[in-house]
């Protein structure tokens, strides 16, 4: 019998003046748009890494103040199933230091951008995420905080 093991994954849903925050990457040899996001680490919270990743990513000093929603997602190509917490909140500000080796650009796209290239999304979360978010879905970090072990 084989164990499954999701990849545990953080997102970030940064939104300013109507417009949000995205990454440009490669995935599969094309080019594709995510949030800020990435993997948790051992011994790192989920909402530590939701702040890493993003400073990572982006620069951006972030700070996380609500889960938008818990997301599970099968990718086919790679036979693996991913578990993304995606979190809002704010930006504290911007640093000036390199951006992880992956990153290709960033992007502050309204809704209607967005769905323009959705042919770019690097899975469907990315629009969930961004609609969720927009429907008000923010629940309280407190659901997260119990850890053990």
């Amino acid at each position: 019998m084989s164990i499954w093991k999701p990849s545990v994954t953080v997102a970030a849903v940064i939104e300013r003046d109507g417009k949000f925050l995205f990454v440009e990457e490669l995935q599969d040899g094309r080019r594709v748009l995510n949030q800020p996001a990435g993997h948790l680490d051992p011994d790192e919270t989920l909402i530590a890494a939701c702040a890493r990743e993003v400073m990572e990513e982006t620069a951006h000093r972030f700070d996380p103040t609500a889960l938008v929603g818990i997301y599970r997602w099968f990718y086919q190509p790679m036979e693996v199933t991913f578990l993304r917490f995606c979190f809002s909140g704010k930006v504290l500000g911007v640093e000036s230091l390199p951006l992880d080796k992956e990153i290709l650009g960033l992007h502050w796209l309204n809704v209607r951008e967005l769905r323009e290239r959705a042919e770019q999304h690097r899975s469907p979360l990315v629009q969930q995420c961004v609609d969720d978010h927009l429907a008000g879905c923010n629940f309280p970090l407190t659901v997260l905080s119990r850890t053990y072990g």
